[in-house]
């Protein structure tokens, strides 16, 4: 039955940030908890009547899943990520900092696309059409049925899909697509939420498959409403130093795969390349052992990375010692520093400490914490420990040595590229290690420091002992 409608409207307001709504004012969204974020719109007060169903409910079993098989995008390692390549009628959203390569890896994507034989469209809003194609010439990414067009108004923009009919639909970005049936510039909150739900409503009414690049804001979120990021079917972060290039591709929601997935890619001159062995980058080139260096696996998803970390004790010249990092949590690294010293003696408290990974990777899980301890007191004591040794453990403010996820993986990649020992937790001496790879058990700070000194030779044993006692 019908509900009645008044046609009457009365005052409310709603967040602009997540689109939640109250009947009063005030000045913290109750959802989001954004300050400031609420303004007053006019609400409907009748309800939506009952209307005519084009196609009714039928049983899940029964439902087709042809159209949401992923058709791959020709790029391993975004397809990785994205759960095996794109859907149609999917839309994602792509969202790192300026320069990072996300137009460079969609252009790629695009062309690899249009050369297996879909239509692509591909709309920029913040570059001409020249420009698009100078970078399309200076990495490869030139097909037949790569269409380009440079809009920065969604009419024309909706215009262009209808005249193309494309497979894959690029829109870079969707902060510079403006509506002329809403009021502000292009990459206000409205404009950005009319822009994104158009496209949405074509790509899932069409079967297209979207990549809407996003920007981001000083903090590094999804530049505009938060509801943006609810409206999408996946968002795809860029991350990366600008000074490396490192690039990881990580998914921080999606529909269509898992969220714990890391493509790696390498920026070069030629373009963005993706990157199925990444390890070897974050490991360092010199062919002798040095003081202060340990090695790790990381894991970022679940891929494990073998990683080097470095580390630097000097004397201190000033009454507040420096302690810098670079890749590596400047508070875990205090931690593991107060425990070095008090649980095994070596004074390191009043000295200047350095501390980084190699190859700009970030590590910052507790696993890595036994290999960031060992490296601090690898330079404090001046002795290598052997280029064949990695360390996996977390590190107690007991100075007790506990045990780390997904152990099995990751000693299973440290054989793979030549590793021999591994220092691991005394608890997990069960897990059955690869062939190639010795376990040494360590339960706590001074024994792992002792475990260090035998694997560096006698006389580096006698030097820990002496250090330790």
């Amino acid at each position: 039955m019908a509900s009645r409608s008044s046609g009457k409207r009365t005052t409310g307001y709603r967040c602009t940030e997540c689109g939640w709504g109250t009947v009063k004012w005030v000045g913290r969204c109750g959802e989001c908890q954004a300050w400031g974020s609420v303004s007053e719109v006019g609400q409907p007060t009748a309800r939506t009547s009952a209307a005519a169903v084009a196609e009714p409910a039928r049983p899940i079993g029964e439902v087709d899943m042809a159209r949401s098989a992923a058709e791959t995008t020709g790029v391993p390692e975004f397809d990785r990520v994205l759960g095996g390549g794109l859907v149609p009628g999917g839309v994602i959203l792509v969202a790192g900092e300026p320069g990072v390569g996300k137009s460079t890896l969609l252009l790629d994507v695009a062309a690899r696309t249009a050369r297996a034989g879909r239509t692509v469209l591909y709309v920029s809003g913040e570059e001409s059409a020249a420009q698009v194609r100078g970078r399309a010439e200076r990495i490869g990414a030139i097909a037949d049925r790569l269409l380009l067009a440079s809009e920065t108004d969604l009419g024309r923009l909706l215009g262009q899909v209808d005249h193309a009919d494309p497979d894959l639909l690029v829109v870079d970005s969707v902060q510079t697509i403006a509506s002329a049936e809403v009021d502000g510039q292009s990459g206000n909150v409205s404009q950005v939420r009319e822009v994104t739900g158009t496209v949405i409503q074509v790509a899932k009414a069409r079967g297209i498959a979207v990549l809407l690049v996003g920007h981001v804001t000083k903090d590094g979120s999804v530049a505009g409403p938060r509801v943006l990021e609810h409206l999408v079917d996946a968002v795809i972060q860029f991350e990366g130093d600008r000074h490396s290039r490192l690039r990881l591709v990580r998914a921080v929601k999606n529909r269509f795969g898992p969220t714990d997935e890391v493509g790696c890619f390498e920026l070069r001159d030629s373009g963005i390349v993706g990157l199925a062995d990444p390890s070897g980058l974050f490991l360092s080139r010199s062919a002798a052992a040095v003081p202060g260096t340990c090695v790790t696996v990381a894991l970022e998803g679940r891929r494990p990375l073998v990683t080097e970390v470095q580390s630097l004790i000097t004397a201190s010249t000033m009454p507040s010692p420096r302690r810098t990092t670079s890749g590596l949590d400047s508070s875990r690294l205090a931690m593991i520093l107060a425990v070095l010293e008090k649980r095994s003696g070596l004074p390191a408290g009043t000295r200047d400490v350095f501390a980084a990974t190699v190859g700009g990777m970030r590590v910052t899980e507790p696993a890595a914490d036994l290999a960031i301890l060992l490296a601090l007191a690898s330079s404090a004591m001046d002795r290598p420990l052997a280029r064949d040794v990695v360390a996996l453990g977390e590190v107690g403010l007991a100075g007790e040595i506990r045990p780390v996820p997904a152990l099995g993986p990751r000693l299973t990649e440290a054989a793979r590229l030549g590793f021999r020992h591994a220092l691991v937790p005394e608890g997990q001496v069960d897990v059955t290690p690869p062939a190639e790879i010795t376990l040494v058990p360590v339960a706590d700070v001074r024994s792992a420091v002792e475990a260090m000194g035998r694997l560096c030779g006698s006389r580096a044993a006698a030097a820990v002992a002496a250090a330790t006692a």
